[in-house]
């Protein structure tokens, strides 16, 4: 059995994110998602709590028919060993995907097989742009699955970014 980890921040999941998804839950039988930072939320960066992260991830993958994955999150340790080895506990996996050069050298250094996803639009799909966006009035909707855009609107998602 196959199995991959994906790490992140998801802030917010957005159809890039959907995308690395699609494409590693049709290559693997068992796809981790790891939610990282988790215990970071309220500021620019990270305006969302990990349990917001895991409602947006959800509410984008089940209507999609993707099953075959888990959801993790891990906090910050500021120490590269811990924090691999936590997640190296909390699940079994092949191969880690991320974008994040740090994330992908600290599991080479502990002998895992890491690998960059693919980026889709890069500078449309990002984090970083969406909250821009967002915070400057700019529309946004077609940057997130709409699932996403409708949950964030619930929790006013666009109202917390603004005040901070």
């Amino acid at each position: 059995m196959a199995k991959a980890l994906l790490v992140g921040r998801f802030q917010p999941f957005h159809k890039g994110h959907l995308k690395v998804v699609e494409s590693l839950a049709k290559r693997y039988d068992i796809l981790y998602i790891v939610i990282g930072s988790a215990n970071e939320s309220g500021t620019v960066k990270n305006p969302f709590t990990v349990e917001e992260r895991i409602e947006m991830i959800k509410r984008s993958l089940e209507p999609r028919g993707i099953t075959n994955f888990e959801l993790h999150s891990i906090q910050d340790f500021h120490d590269d060993k811990m924090w691999t080895t936590l997640i190296k506990k909390s699940v079994d996996f092949d191969v880690v995907y991320s974008r994040n050069s740090w994330t992908l050298d600290c599991f080479r250094k502990e002998g895992t097989k890491a690998r960059k996803h693919k980026f889709y639009q890069q500078r449309k799909y990002s984090g970083h742009e969406i909250r821009r966006r967002i915070l400057h009035g700019i529309s946004w909707r077609d940057l997130v699955p709409l699932e996403v855009y409708d949950y964030l609107r619930s929790i006013k998602g666009e109202e917390r970014i603004k005040k901070l």
